[in-house]
């Protein structure tokens, strides 16, 4: 029976999952809210993986890369990447938000919302250096464990051949958390089937039909992007084939939106990039992590644009051209700079929100579907990821040719 299981594509098997789930949870919704549980569990065996993940991934990254390649070029190509799709992801959510009347067909009641405070952008910056590098990793601050880790490799690099036992120890433990990754995605069918079941059986059409043209035209500005930003990317920055690309990604994608958490989805994503798109595993260590924390498409571009749009018709508040610039920089501003602040899609919207001078209280209508946005949201994060993940690469010499891709591999390379 397991080999048989094992014999079925991993894609096929979390599609699988996702169908299955989704269909239990439509019409069984008491059944599907049961089988939270299952979800749960992955949930936690992935975070589990991602502390140790990081750091000790991105620890081996630096001390191997910095002895072939030029670490502040890579870092500050994948960077502008970032940057630069978010700002495209901006510019797609005005667009589609314009196009689509977002007005609701009925009367919205204000869902409770809990404020989130805006910090400072000096404590932003002091929040970026852990003062107990271990409590930052028990209580999970991604963004110090980056830069600790981060400083870690430095000063192994600089002391060389002094700490050529601590740069194999960090190797190894790196190369064990891959290993565990492997183990413990084969769990992904089931909790993808137990998240589906539990979300789809938690919101029933009532809640959805007031606010069907909102979340349309949010999964319509994530779709267009991935298909068209992050498929000319994928075909002329990384010369590979975008619908073959897409397949190789496509069971992480699913992960990533059933979990709603771009750090949950560290482990599928690392092993996707690597062992499905051949990107050099050292390189795949710096970049997505740091895109985990900073790459935000979904929840700094494409959300706070639309949802801007539809709290002004709401209101009936008229926005102009200066209004739309607005919205499209504090957008692009408010994804980086947010990055590590727990709840950052409500603070990006936040900030977006009090620049163009529309009412905060707006927030508490879209509030009730916000974990049906999230998973779009966080499914385009995580996409972002992995394609300026492999343009990157393939800049530097980091991705690997046909001949050097494992035989599973579903991506073909173009010459």
């Amino acid at each position: 029976m397991l080999k048989a299981w094992l014999a079925i594509p991993f894609w096929q098997r979390v599609l699988g999952g996702f169908l299955l789930g989704a269909a239990l949870g439509f019409f069984s919704p008491a059944s599907g809210i049961a089988m939270q549980p299952f979800g749960q569990l992955f949930i936690q065996a992935i975070q589990m993986l991602v502390v140790p993940l990081i750091f000790c991934a991105i620890v081996s990254a630096i001390t191997s890369l910095q002895q072939h390649h030029n670490m502040a070029r890579l870092a500050s190509k994948t960077v502008f990447l970032f940057v630069l799709t978010a700002l495209i992801a901006s510019v797609i959510g005005l667009a589609v938000g314009t196009w689509v009347d977002l007005a609701p067909a009925m009367e919205l009641t204000a869902s409770e919302v809990v404020e989130r405070d805006i910090p400072p952008f000096s404590q932003i910056l002091l929040n970026l250096v852990p003062s107990n590098p271990f409590a930052a990793m028990v209580e999970g601050k991604v963004l110090q464990i980056i830069v600790f880790a981060v400083l870690v490799g430095i000063a192994i690099n600089q002391l060389a051949g002094k700490a050529e036992p601590a740069r194999a120890f960090f190797q190894s433990g790196a190369e064990i958390m891959f290993q565990l990754t492997r183990l413990v995605l084969e769990l992904t069918p089931l909790g993808v089937f137990g998240l589906m079941a539990w979300v789809v059986g938690s919101f029933g059409l009532e809640t959805l039909l007031p606010l069907g043209k909102f979340i349309f035209a949010m999964y319509l500005a994530c779709i267009i992007h991935i298909v068209l930003t992050y498929g000319l990317l994928v075909r002329y920055g990384a010369k590979l084939k975008p619908w073959q690309f897409l397949k190789a990604i496509f069971p992480t994608q699913v992960v990533a939106y059933s979990t709603s958490s771009s750090y949950g989805t560290l482990p599928s994503t690392h092993s996707t990039v690597t062992e499905r798109l051949g990107v050099d595993k050292h390189y795949a260590s710096f970049s997505l992590p740091l895109g985990a924390t900073i790459n935000m498409d979904g929840c700094g571009g494409i959300y706070p644009a639309i949802a801007a749009i539809f709290i002004a018709q709401l209101y009936g508040i008229p926005l102009g051209v200066v209004e739309y610039g607005i919205i499209m920089v504090t957008a692009t501003i408010a994804a980086i700079g947010t990055a590590g602040v727990p709840g950052s899609a409500m603070v990006m919207l936040t900030v977006t929100l009090t620049a163009v001078g529309l009412p905060l209280e707006g927030i508490a209508f879209i509030a009730a579907v916000d974990r049906l946005i999230d998973m779009m949201r966080t499914a385009t994060n995580v996409t972002g990821d992995m394609v300026v993940t492999s343009v990157v690469a393939r800049s530097e010499g980091l991705l690997q040719s046909d001949a050097e891709v494992t035989e599973d591999s579903a991506l073909s390379f173009e010459k």
